[in-house]
């Protein structure tokens, strides 16, 4: 399959004209006239996932986050910025991003997410379509909802609020702290997303709104199989992996570490 045919099945999933403007979507690396007979699918292009990428004998890389975001002024091998895309470059495999445009997605990020966590009836939120708003078949204490979302993400779920009913659930993976104002405009009484600052929580406090942050990784990763699903049905005769490598940025210290 040309790698042309292969963005354009991406583009019909996640179309590049949803992405927001500050983004970098699309084909990164590569020549579209190329053939693609693997891929490899991350949420980030790591060092180690290039690395595995090449041992895989892999022709593209998708990932959910954009690995060149900001101007690069050179690309070698020891650059923290540039040292994954010295790596495909090296070995001749191609870069697909699909960002905002995937979290906008039906079938992307957030429908995937309200899927798992039993929200209902969701909609996208304007003006950017990205936030999803939908309700709990029945209304639910706030620290078992963040245990459900513990659960179903594999993840460390903090609340800010205090535990009451809620059945009206906000959600948005990634970095979403900074729009729980949005949230609460659109009648949640529960906000999931994946980070929120300090003092973003306070505010939301002050507008009734309870946060739980499960963190960026946990809340965008769930995507990937249903994304691999989507490109195994589309893309004939190309091979499609989920990284064994796509693992997150943060982990939990071991507790046998602990004196």
């Amino acid at each position: 399959m040309k790698l042309a045919d292969f963005t354009a099945v991406m583009n019909r999933l996640a179309p590049p004209e949803t992405a927001l403007g500050f983004d970098n979507c699309g084909l990164l690396i590569g020549a579209e006239k190329s053939e693609v007979r693997r891929v490899l699918v991350a949420l980030d292009c790591t060092c180690a996932v290039a690395d595995e990428a090449a041992e895989l004998e892999c022709d593209l890389v998708l990932t959910h986050h954009p690995l060149i975001f900001n101007a690069l002024k050179r690309i070698l091998p020891n650059d923290p910025a540039s040292a994954a895309v010295y790596k495909l470059i090296r070995s001749g495999i191609a870069l697909f991003a699909a960002h905002t445009n995937l979290d906008a997605a039906e079938g992307g990020v957030n429908t995937e997410l309200c899927r798992l966590l039993g929200i209902e009836n969701a909609y996208a939120v304007p003006p950017e379509n990205i936030m999803r708003v939908g309700e709990l078949a029945e209304p639910v204490e706030l620290d078992d909802f963040a245990r459900l979302v513990e659960k179903k993400l594999g993840a460390v779920a903090h609340i800010s609020g205090e535990n009451r009913l809620v059945r009206r659930v906000a959600v948005m993976g990634g970095s979403g702290g900074g729009d729980c104002a949005l949230a609460k405009a659109y009648g949640a009484d529960c906000y999931v997303t994946g980070e929120c600052k300090h003092s973003q929580a306070i505010e939301a406090g002050v507008m009734g709104l309870a946060v739980i942050t499960a963190g960026h990784y946990e809340t965008e990763n769930p995507v990937l199989r249903p994304l691999a699903e989507y490109l195994k049905a589309n893309t004939e005769g190309v091979e499609i992996i989920i990284s064994s490598r796509n693992t997150p940025v943060f982990r939990t210290a071991k507790s046998d570490n602990i004196q």
